[in-house]
């Protein structure tokens, strides 16, 4: 019994402390200011000129976690100017969860992935516990190739409510157990530990081999992968921030493209997440909320690019919500600097905007509920509404 009470305790241990270790950028750090290190380059786009369907064929969703009109703006400011700035379609989306006037990303998450509002700290399931379908999934029922892409573990809230449903976001090895059960044809981000390293004892990547996907540990490692099932697991837990990380989110979202855009299938889904914005607004540091801001606005140009060319692809950028209570209280965009204000290390309750490109893009404007984003690429998907979950 004293062995078996042991063994408990140290299992207990090592699941406390990854879940920790998941939660651990949520430390002050009061840096208000940031002058850019380099400026990247903003797409030239005459959208008048371009003829796109009326309804898209593919959907790519890029969600900046703790995105708000100042992390934006913070962005243009520095950059002088965002690819962002490119999507004419913009409105707003208020953000409250089910039991909550702030959200969490669990809750913004699933609102956004499901159409339904549920409390917070869920994936994939409504208040009462009970199962709900995403757009991911509905796209898997329907035919069409899917992906996920996160600069987090792929675990973390936000991407884990497009392919999860457990009832609190930290059971990361539960969600990395259901990433198994489903068909989801791409997904590159952290949290390698949570698919071997488990409690459990199993090993899902070798699960992820026998199942057919190309498994890699390094976007570069597989740029000759252009078609199949693809898994890339890029860093044992979280991806370290924009400094260290390169281009990870750009490469990753290209080769997400690419692969899905050779799938046989109906169209794609992909949803590409910018996760650390929401670190930086946590931490009250307008350099990592602005580096940020700027890194997923280069991974966006190449969605932008694909877009355009394919012409039946619809581009959409939000966030699950705000972080950091942020103001832009000063700026210079020649000496691209940025000087900030902060009102609380936590989410805040404020609506966040939404941009949109392409195919059905002007369905976006306007003032709504987060709940509405998924209503509305629902029903450009043109999927048939008896096809809906009760």
């Amino acid at each position: 019994m004293k062995n078996a009470t042991t063994l408990i305790l140290i299992l207990s241990l090592l699941v406390s402390s990854q879940v920790y270790a998941q939660e651990d950028y949520k430390d002050i750090h009061t840096k208000h200011e940031y002058t850019i290190e380099q400026k990247h380059e903003v797409l030239d786009i005459d959208y008048d000129a371009i003829r796109f369907k009326k309804r898209p064929k593919n959907i790519i969703l890029f969600i900046g976690d703790g995105m708000g009109v100042s992390q934006v703006f913070s962005g243009i400011t520095v950059n002088d100017g965002l690819n962002m700035e490119q999507m004419p379609y913009v409105g707003f989306i208020k953000t409250q969860s089910a039991d909550n006037y702030v959200t969490d990303s669990g809750a913004g998450g699933t609102a956004i992935s499901t159409g339904t509002r549920t409390y917070n700290g869920a994936i994939g399931l409504d208040v009462n516990g009970n199962r709900l379908t995403t757009i991911l999934e509905y796209s898997e029922r329907n035919g069409k190739a899917t992906g996920l892409v996160s600069t987090s573990a792929i675990t973390h809230a936000t991407p884990a409510s497009f392919i999860a449903h457990q009832p609190q976001r930290s059971m990361y090895e539960d969600i990395a157990g259901d990433f198994l059960e489903t068909e989801i044809d791409v997904f590159i981000g952290g949290g390698a530990d949570f698919f071997t390293k488990r409690v459990d004892g199993r090993n899902l990547v070798l699960e992820l081999s026998e199942k057919g996907y190309h498994v890699g540990y390094n976007v570069d490692d597989v740029s000759g992968v252009t078609s199949g099932k693809l898994a890339v697991l890029t860093a044992v837990a979280h991806n370290p921030g924009y400094r260290d990380r390169g281009e990870m989110l750009t490469k990753s979202t290209a080769k997400a493209i690419e692969v899905l855009d050779n799938a046989d299938s109906k169209g794609f889904f992909l949803m590409v997440e910018g996760s650390q914005i929401d670190w930086g607004g946590h931490q009250n540091d307008a350099s990592y909320v602005t580096g940020e801001v700027l890194d997923m606005d280069k991974a966006l140009a190449e969605a932008l690019k694909f877009a355009m060319q394919d012409k039946r692809t619809l581009v959409i950028v939000t966030a699950d919500h705000e972080t950091g209570g942020m103001t832009v209280n000063n700026g210079d965009p020649k000496k691209g600097f940025v000087k900030t204000g902060f009102t609380t290390g936590n989410h805040s309750a404020v609506m966040v905007p939404v941009f949109a490109f392409g195919a059905g893009a002007e369905e976006f404007i306007g003032i709504y509920d987060n709940t509405e984003i998924f209503e509305k690429m629902y029903k450009l998907f043109k999927f048939k509404e008896e096809e809906k979950d009760n």
